[in-house]
């Protein structure tokens, strides 16, 4: 196998583990998000179903949840949140009385316009250059890619 013989002598090391690194850094990257949505009243998982409406709406509640990589058992109560708040609003889905779409409605669109300093806050909060930033983003891409879809 190609790079064997970089591993680890103990292949149990804590540090040493892919998956280990990955969950602190999800943790502490959400974690610098949370006093930057605070304003906006968005947790983070909000905050990506807004993201999700604000770039393709109206969508479905199984195209989100897909696009999230989130089961609908977890996304249900967001949608919830999220319409009782007035960011968001059902519609017919036309020729289909069953399905319904969510789209943003005009205090969703306006929260979006206070998002876009979300963003750079981000970037600053983390403190790394944007390209680093990017390839970082690229690179799980490939990793979220080369393992599948999230089974729920």
């Amino acid at each position: 196998m190609e790079g064997m013989d970089a591993l680890p002598e103990d292949l149990l090391e804590l540090d040493q583990q892919v998956c280990f690194a990955l969950a602190v850094a999800s943790r502490s990257v959400i974690g610098a998000y949370r006093p930057i949505l605070e304003p906006l009243g968005l947790t983070h998982p909000q905050y990506l179903v807004m993201l999700a409406l604000w770039g393709n709406a109206p969508l479905r509640f199984g195209e989100i949840a897909k696009m999230l990589h989130f089961d609908r058992a977890s996304l249900s109560p967001l949608v919830k949140r999220l319409e009782h708040a007035g960011l968001i609003e059902r519609v017919p889905v036309e020729g289909d009385e069953r399905t319904f779409a969510l789209i943003t409605t005009e205090a969703g669109q306006a929260l979006r316009e206070q998002a876009l300093s979300v963003p750079p806050a981000v970037i600053k909060r983390l403190g790394l250059p944007l390209e680093r930033l990017v390839a970082l983003r690229n690179e799980l891409s490939t990793v979220i890619a080369a393992v599948g879809p999230v089974q729920a």
